[in-house]
């Protein structure tokens, strides 16, 4: 598969976990008033499922027999990445730079998903 398309399809994916992110980070803060932190947290890990579905038959397919529970250890382990650099990027704007919650929940969206995308290229589907 041509680095385009798979780029392609990740995007395409990495939208609708973002528009599932923000959807439940909008029902949590808005709705249910709760902590924006908690709102996070809740948010990616609902969104994990649908994305190592769609990473493993969609976006980096592999020819040969894999190992999925290798494999579901090595995606763990990348969204455990990815979610850290994001969180901190989160609270260094919302704490460090009174940034808007909402704005700075999207702004990490970007931070997340290029470190996740990295470590499930070079790692978990490799």
């Amino acid at each position: 598969m041509k680095e385009s398309t798979r780029v392609f399809r990740f995007a395409t994916i990495g939208t609708l976990n973002a528009l599932i992110t923000a959807l439940v980070v909008w029902l949590m803060m808005h709705v249910a008033d709760e902590d924006y932190m908690l709102s996070n947290v809740v948010a990616y890990i609902v969104t994990q499922t649908h994305n190592f579905i769609w990473s493993k038959y969609w976006i980096f397919p592999l020819d040969k027999k894999s190992n999925t529970w290798r494999q579901v250890l090595l995606f763990l382990i990348a969204f455990g990445l990815a979610y850290a650099a994001q969180f901190l990027f989160l609270v260094g704007l919302v704490e460090g730079l009174h940034c808007n919650e909402y704005l700075a929940q999207f702004l990490g969206l970007f931070v997340y998903g290029a470190v996740n995308f990295l470590m499930n290229r070079r790692v978990t589907f490799h």
